[in-house]
């Protein structure tokens, strides 16, 4: 029997988007690229959530990908370790779930319980990506919550680093409760100072001295709680020998209470409480601004993120889901395909092909013969395999491999801008101030020397210099952000921005597993292509679907006949032709070595060539090399890949750049440090684990990931992928930052010239004062953040 389907409509998935190859699946007039998509919105519309498609155009998430196993849900002991709270009746859960995009994915998530009456409630953390859900254990299962989950296309992200569930958390709730003690006693203490200001009335003349006391009650919580951090990393950095900015900010704020204190009691002045209360509430919201940076995202992380939480154990009576750490030796696991090997192991059944380009860098998968041990972290590509544990998990290469005394984490020595302002600042403030009041002295009047000794570090303290780096770092942080781009902390900006040298690694890296090229060697006519493409829409491989998708539109012909031997190929007949696609040893042909994924072709016995799949470069490599190298940068290539690829890198990269391959990790580690032995200031960007030395050695670590929420080593940035061509602009961006944070010094320095003029003669004013540092601070802010606003535009990282 013969039946032909011509393809005639090129549209995009109405659930995800995704490219429609054929028009199989419709319904209510909408077209989908797959089963899995129609079924989705098959599940929303009979709920009622039609809703869900309003809110974005494509909102969904494509539902090619097959079901991972979840049979280890059903195990209490795992069960246990992932809930936050149970009783007889109720389950509450916290789900990290790296789809959410958008506000269909909120309103979707939140309406949960419209599609089982099991679950209660369900909230949606779109910073933080995760869901806290509410569910009756009685009536749905933990694992049919998560199949759930899955089938509308919102996979929650479970690893073993779950289940331990150590990890810092961020906890503003100090600087929150100080910050709000310094706004009530600024704002009070500046209203009852308004009539000191303006001049009181004679009637109003008998109250001052009681303002006066006001004044001097809101400044002591201020003093000794808003502001004593300051004092103890002023007294830590003394202690140690060292001058950092928080040295003259707290002599600044002692001084200014102090003198303020003796004004009011003496009853010689109003003093400076409102002052000092402004700039200690000022400061701390910096400081608040500076810490609140990306903790949702893991910058340190360890192997047990890579790995699965449980894992299938063949027994006598049948399988069965493990945790990981309850794996021991001696027993027999199940490996599925494209899952991972977690713990050293001996082949026993099953035909491993293992990829090891997380490990090791190399992007060929590496066939295993029975009785071979494979080493933890790799991933099986293929058939289901069965394994001996011969390591237990703690044991194992991998993590030996992530406990190398090479992979520590290495100590950065950087001296940002603040730090080294500030070693001359507080020498010549105190010296300023000195020679004030031994000019007075000298002269005859104590008066004006105390006066002066008082105003001049009041006047110089560097509260608008405090403000301007934080500021401008916070800026540029939120402006990374939105271009995917996430820095651990703001002081990796500046670290950025002394970059001179970058050092790449190849697989997952510059090259993008996301993006695959397909060739073909041989020769194919088109009733040929129609014929391959009609065998291998029939499989879920994805090579299969790579295969479909070189191939393109064709006439789409039912097989009489179909096989296929998962991980191996497959066979199919129509009529009197018969097809076969698969590996060398499947097809019982010579297997010529090639590089790659190789998948040949055999129709009636006749071999007409093969396909080859491998990673291709990411898009705009050659622009970003070109731009880097124009700006000034050494560039290099440190790969645990071979040289396959090398005469092709050789015409991106400069004639100056070095092209090293084969590498282990300890070699990348070494050669970072040979680099930054020659003076150079070295930025690594990697990917696997391969790279996890290297990467805490550089100056900068930079991880490029394809999903920045998946296994990354420790790093000071994560690169999302697809952000990859913005790097030059990134680099450029930095320096762009600094150098505001430089212009905001010299704003902040004229203030404290023009301020020092009048303290040195020892006649400033507590309105003075009271004008010029909030005026100073106000102007700091504003300049920074409207002038990084307008750098980011130039750089084409923010639209206008």
């Amino acid at each position: 029997m013969l039946e032909s389907e011509q393809i005639t409509k090129k549209e995009k998935c109405f659930h995800c988007g995704d490219k429609v190859d054929t028009v199989s699946y419709v319904l209510d007039n909408h077209n989908f690229c797959c089963l899995g998509c129609q079924t989705v919105y098959q599940v929303l519309s009979e709920s009622k959530l039609h809703s869900y498609y309003r809110y974005n155009q494509h909102p969904g998430k494509s539902q090619k990908e097959p079901m991972a196993d979840l049979s280890y849900l059903d195990e209490p002991n795992i069960v246990a370790t992932l809930v936050d709270y149970k009783d007889e009746d109720m389950i509450m859960i916290t789900f990290y779930i790296p789809v959410i995009h958008c506000s269909s994915c909120i309103w979707l998530l939140e309406h949960l319980y419209k599609l089982h009456a099991g679950v209660k409630s369900s909230q949606v953390d779109f910073m933080k990506k995760q869901a806290s859900i509410m569910f009756e254990h009685r009536e749905i299962s933990l694992r049919e919550l998560v199949e759930l989950l899955v089938r509308i296309g919102y996979p929650p992200k479970i690893t073993l680093q779950d289940v331990v569930k150590e990890g810092k958390k961020l906890n503003q709730r100090g600087i929150i409760a100080k910050i709000t003690v310094a706004g009530f006693c600024f704002g009070n203490s500046m209203m009852i100072s308004f009539p000191e200001y303006f001049g009181m009335a004679a009637f109003e003349q008998q109250y001052a001295n009681f303002f006066g006391y006001m004044n001097l009650v809101f400044g002591i919580p201020v003093l000794l709680y808003s502001a004593s951090d300051y004092f103890k990393s002023a007294w830590l950095s003394l202690k140690h020998k060292r001058l950092n900015l928080d040295v003259p900010l707290a002599l600044g704020i002692f001084v200014l209470f102090f003198r303020s204190a003796v004004e009011i009691l003496t009853q010689s002045g109003p003093g400076f409480m409102d002052t000092l209360c402004s700039l200690v509430f000022f400061i701390l919201i910096g400081k608040w601004v500076q810490q609140r940076t990306y903790y949702h995202i893991s910058f340190e992380r360890d192997y047990r993120s890579y790995f699965p939480v449980a894992v299938t154990v063949v027994e006598d009576d049948g399988e069965k889901p493990l945790q990981i750490a309850d794996l021991e030796v001696g027993h027999r696991i199940l490996v599925r395909n494209n899952e991972i090997i977690p713990a050293d192991a001996i082949l026993l059944k099953g035909n491993a092909s293992i990829d090891f380009s997380f490990v090791t860098g190399e992007s060929k998968a590496v066939d295993k013969t029975l009785g071979e041990i494979i080493y933890a972290g790799g991933r099986q590509i293929g058939e289901a395999i069965e394994l001996e544990v011969v390591k237990p998990v703690s044991q194992s290469y991998l993590t030996r491999l992530w406990n190398n005394e090479s992979f520590k984490t290495q100590e950065k020595k950087f001296d940002t801008f603040i730090d080294f302002i500030s070693k001359y600042f507080t020498v010549s403030l105190v010296s300023i101030a000195v020679g004030a009041c031994g000019y007075w002295l000298v002269g005859g009047d104590s008066s004006k020397a105390w006066g002066a000794l008082t105003a001049v570090l009041i006047i110089a303290c560097p509260c608008a210099l405090a403000l301007s780096s934080p500021f401008t770092l916070s800026a540029a942080l939120s402006i990374f952000d939105r271009n995917k781009f996430y820095i651990k902390n703001t002081a990796a900006i500046e670290q950025l921005s002394a970059i001179d040298c970058v050092v790449f690694d190849k697989t997952g890296t510059i090259s993008s597993p996301k993006s695959s090229l397909m060739l073909f060697k041989g020769e194919l006519n088109d009733d040929e292509c129609a014929l391959i493409s009609s065998v291998c829409r029939n499989s879920n491989h994805p090579l299969s679907r790579e295969i479909v998708k070189w191939i393109g539109y064709t006439v789409i012909r039912v097989a009489d006949t179909f096989k296929e031997v998962i991980g191996r190929g497959m066979e199919a007949r129509f009529d009197a032709t018969e097809v076969k696609i698969g590996s060398a040893a499947y097809l019982g042909i010579k297997n010529e070595s090639q590089d790659g994924s190789v998948v040949y072709v055999m129709i009636n016995e006749v071999v007409k060539g093969y396909f080859t799949l491998e990673q291709s470069w990411r898009q705009g490599l050659s622009k970003v090399v070109a731009t880097l190298d124009n700006a000034g940068y050494d560039l290099h290539l440190v790969s645990g890949d071979n040289e396959r690829h090398a005469d092709t890198l050789k015409f991106i990269f400069p004639y100056s750049s070095h092209l090293l391959f084969n590498q282990r990790p300890s070699d990348k580690l070494h050669k970072i440090d040979f680099w930054q032995q020659q003076g150079k200031r070295v930025c690594m960007l990697g990917d696997g684990l391969n790279d996890a030395g290297a990467l805490r050695k550089a100056d900068l670590g930079i991880a490029v990931s394809d999903d920045i929420n998946n296994f990354s080593p420790g790093c000071d940035a994560i690169l999302d992928g697809d952000s990859f061509a913005k790097l030059p602009s990134f680099f450029a961006f930095a320096k762009d930052a600094v150098s505001v944070i430089h212009l905001s010094f010299a704003i902040s320095l004229t203030y404290n010239l023009v301020g020092l003029s009048f303290a040195v003669l020892g006649t400033m004013s507590p309105l003075f004062a009271a004008i010029l540092m909030p005026i100073s601070t106000i102007t700091i802010i504003s300049f920074t953040s409207l002038t990084t606003r307008w750098f980011a535009i130039r750089r084409k990282l923010l639209s206008k």
